[in-house]
């Protein structure tokens, strides 16, 4: 296997959507933790959903409902200030601490976001942090207007980079991702920063399960499609070593 390009997922694998905690907690004391998880489990949920229906809106779109939903679920009141303050911070996420040090020790390879993202969203998320002087391309899913794992969204890569499926690099953290991107026909490096070894230790005696450890069993462990994707990894860090050997 040659490696020409690596492409990466943005929500979850070069970004934290977890850190979206720290302003629904300042919102909402005492809420945080639980409205950042149910909002990202409808996100992903609305983008499957719409996807199946027929009946896309864009990522801006999905992640607005996906947030009002949750809002109203847990009967919170809340102006539009307040909302669009959280709002905001999907334009200004975390990038996970080891990001930009493995992307620059990717060097020498095409280097390229696709993401479920709204073009807006993407733009101005990889612009405030810093990522866009790295990267040769930030691709969105919008042209589709179907959301990933649709194999549609894949061929992208090729459109935009030139580059076949076989000398591609596909990495996310997240399961159905990289099982989608597999069945594509990519090459997969799936980051497992949660293994069940980890689960089975968070939950041991447990009273109470915390909605971030709900989300970890539901959205973080590898799916049961008969997928496996061709390499695991803890972290970005592992990156460059793994593709160096695979030049």
């Amino acid at each position: 296997m040659t490696i020409k390009a690596v492409v990466f997922d943005a929500y979850g694998t070069l970004y934290d959507v977890q850190s979206v905690a720290a302003v629904t907690d300042e919102a909402f004391p005492g809420y945080g933790e639980l409205i950042s998880q149910i909002w990202r489990m409808k996100q992903l949920e609305y983008t499957w959903l719409r996807s199946l229906m027929g009946r896309y809106e864009d990522f801006s779109v999905v992640t607005r409902d996906s947030l009002n939903f949750t809002l109203k679920t847990l009967g919170l009141t809340f102006d539009a200030a307040v909302f669009e303050r959280i709002m905001d911070k999907y334009v200004h996420l975390d990038p996970y601490p080891d990001a930009k040090q493995a992307l620059t020790g990717l060097k020498g390879r095409k280097l390229a976001i696709l993401s479920n993202g709204s073009t807006d969203m993407l733009n101005a998320l990889v612009r405030n942090t810093g990522l866009h002087a790295i990267l040769d391309a930030t691709i969105s899913i919008d042209s589709t207007r179907i959301f990933k794992p649709s194999p549609r969204t894949y061929e992208l890569i090729e459109t935009h980079l030139g580059v076949a499926p076989q000398e591609v690099l596909f990495v996310s953290s997240n399961p159905f991702d990289a099982c989608g991107a597999k069945s594509f026909g990519l090459n997969v490096a799936w980051i497992e920063r949660v293994t069940p070894q980890a689960m089975a230790a968070e939950l041991a005696g447990a009273s109470l399960v915390r909605p971030l450890a709900m989300f970890k069993a539901m959205r973080m462990q590898m799916d049961e499609y008969g997928l496996e994707p061709d390499y695991r990894i803890g972290a970005l860090a592992d990156l460059p070593g793994l593709v160096t050997a695979h030049p």
